[in-house]
This record gives structure tokens, sequence and C-alpha cells, in this order.
């Protein structure tokens, strides 16, 4: 399966179990993959053809910071469901960083990681 890979999406949202934390929010960073089909697209050379990777971005951060989860399994499962359903995409493979999240412990990140398909 061909793939289209979006690293390092970043954005400012408003997560967390703690009332507190969603309040004053925190930095996430989204790699996504997205399987699908690209040979029409190579052949055409087309937009129109392909997944416009730019769209797909736009709808990672509209998700990520005009919605507010406690889990960023939560924010990660709708990611996925909205790709799915508006992008013509066979699977997505998303990996949701919660970066420097607020515990007492030193850690650059925490994360999940899913993959659905269609």
């Amino acid at each position: 399966m061909d793939k289209i890979i979006l690293k390092g999406i970043r954005f400012h949202g408003h997560h967390g179990v703690p009332e507190a934390e969603r309040h004053v929010g925190g930095h996430y960073e989204i790699d996504a993959t997205l399987g699908c089909t690209l040979a029409n697209p190579g052949r055409t050379d087309a937009l129109a053809d392909t997944i416009d990777y730019a769209e797909v971005v736009t709808r990672i951060i509209e998700i990520g910071t005009q919605q507010s989860f406690q889990l960023i399994e939560a924010l990660a499962e709708k990611i996925a469901t909205v790709i799915l359903e508006q992008f013509a995409v066979d699977e997505v493979h998303l990996i949701v960083k919660k970066l420097h999240p607020p515990i007492n412990q030193p850690i650059e990140y925490f994360a999940v990681e899913i993959f659905r398909n269609a």
C-alpha cells in the first residue's frame, strides 16, 4: 500500500483529565500516515487525484484546537475517524504526543499510537 506521511503537526490544545490542565492547555504533536493508492496521481500529476495533505493537516489542527478530550486516546480516535470519513484513504496510522506532560517526572512526551482502517 502507498502512503502519505505527515510528521510533526503541532498545536496547542486543551486536553487532559484535570480541569486545570484542560483550562491551561498544552502542546501536542501528531504524526499521521495515510494508506492510499497513489498510482493514479503519480501518472496524472493532478491534485484532484490525490489526498490534499494541507487539508488533512487543517482538519487535524481544527480537531486538536477546537475540541477538548480528557484522554489523548480519544483525541487520536476522533482524528482517525474524521480522516477515514472525509478523505479517500484506506487506513490511518497516528502517533499523538502530549509534549512535556504535567507530571512530576522528567519526560519529553507521552504518546499513543493507533492504526485504523476503512
